[in-house]
């Protein structure tokens, strides 16, 4: 990713341990959720039913990621991972608040759990749950360990001027490095393909075992076999393999045992990849603002992008915008030169976000803010490390503005 900034960072290094990374997550009305606080629904504008069918609920998490924590609470509550609802992902290696709901369960069950490094500060019964998007941003308090230079963060900070690139992080495309090429193959209708990447590729493993099992799939192609040495933790391919192991040729509903969000993740890395590429040509050139017909956003209230006013920049009229860039889908217009030439390195076209045999995967396209912005900034020098404290906007991430500050 190309930097915005022209000066060097500060160096240093960042989630040395949880508590280094605070993310609390701002709801609708601009309220935060702070750690170790109990909330009400009152407290947050919401609505309560005594009589709902789900429960709202405000949770802590230490070092948990949000898929794990709450399958982890829908097991304590006797019910399974689609009951639950999210705003939006933390980090794993974070001590992080956020808004979630469980289906099914009661306001009771979920004050009373005890579960290591996860903790429910309030809950109540309501009759709708938390959809992903529910938030309006998130509050970061970061600390940098052992910097090169404690001025640079300060000098940097006046040099962005509020905002930086909105790159998709490296979250998106998988630790295994490998989102984009199940993708790829999704989009392809090459779901063989898809499945036996997902299954064997083994960028960035780490675990020996897990290693070894990929390999000799991949050698052996014996999914049945594959079952009595796959280690137990790697339920998502397991789960594949059991399928494949009773209809061997049956990779659409082999892919179909991962969740749909995991699915859909796949997809989603080539519209960041796509993005990403666009976005390191305007920080390339230094086209930042929006101009004439360019797509744009205006603010909400609170001063942060709106992406359902969307407005060319010559109709804004003088109002604070953002400029946008496409999230490529099979309704998206023309393409930019970046795109065009990203789709073909991949052997794709924007007509292949269809996806006809598994529809539910089918992209239509939307925006991006190319420049987020980044407000309530401040920083200080605490125990030989850098402690900076900023808000950023839902979707953007946290690691790519550090990316400006630290490296």
């Amino acid at each position: 990713m190309k930097r915005l900034s022209k000066s060097a960072g500060s160096g240093g290094d960042i989630k040395c341990s949880a508590d280094d990374f605070i993310v609390e997550e701002i709801q609708k009305d601009n309220v935060v959720l702070e750690l170790g606080r109990t909330y009400s629904n009152i407290e947050l504008g919401m609505d309560a039913n005594p009589k709902g069918k789900f429960t709202v609920f405000v949770m802590q998490k230490n070092c948990w990621n949000t898929t794990q924590a709450l399958k982890a609470i829908a097991k304590r509550c006797g019910r399974g991972f689609r009951s639950v609802g999210f705003a939006g992902t933390k980090d794993r290696v974070s001590v992080s608040t956020q808004l979630c709901s469980v289906f099914g369960a009661t306001p009771e069950i979920l004050g009373s759990l005890h579960m290591k490094d996860l903790i429910v500060n309030g809950a109540w019964a309501s009759d709708a749950g938390i959809s992903l998007g529910d938030l309006l941003g998130n509050r970061f308090t970061i600390v940098v360990r052992d910097p090169d230079d404690y001025d640079a963060v300060s000098s940097i900070n006046d040099e962005l001027e509020g905002v930086f690139p909105n790159y998709f992080g490296e979250q998106r495309f998988g630790f295994r490095d490998n989102n984009v090429s199940v993708g790829t193959s999704i989009l392809k209708g090459d779901f063989e393909a898809a499945v036996m990447e997902f299954l064997t590729g083994t960028k960035n493993e780490h675990n020996e075992a897990a290693i070894e099992a990929r390999e000799r799939l991949g050698k052996e192609r014996d999914f049945f076999e594959a079952l009595d040495y796959f280690p137990e933790y790697l339920k998502y391919e397991r789960s594949m393999l059991e399928r494949l192991s009773q209809y061997p040729t049956d990779y659409t509903n082999a892919l179909r045992k991962l969740p749909r969000q995991l699915l859909l993740m796949f997809v989603h890395s080539i519209e960041a990849q796509l993005f990403n590429a666009e976005l390191e040509s305007r920080v390339a050139e230094g086209d930042i603002a929006p101009r004439g017909g360019d797509n744009a956003c205006l603010t909400d209230r609170f001063g942060f992008p709106d992406i359902n006013k969307v407005v060319t920049a010559k109709d804004a009229d003088g109002k604070k915008c953002f400029g946008l860039g496409s999230i490529v889908g099979f309704e998206t217009g023309k393409l930019t030169d970046s795109e065009t030439d990203m789709l073909e390195k991949l052997g794709l076209s924007k007509e292949q976000f269809k996806v006809k045999r598994m529809p539910e995967l089918s992209m239509k396209g939307s925006y991006r803010v190319l420049f987020a912005p980044y407000t309530g900034f401040s920083s200080f020098i605490e125990d030989s490390a850098i402690k900076m404290q900023f808000s950023l906007p839902a979707g953007s991430y946290a690691t790519v503005l550090l990316n400006e500050f630290v490296s």
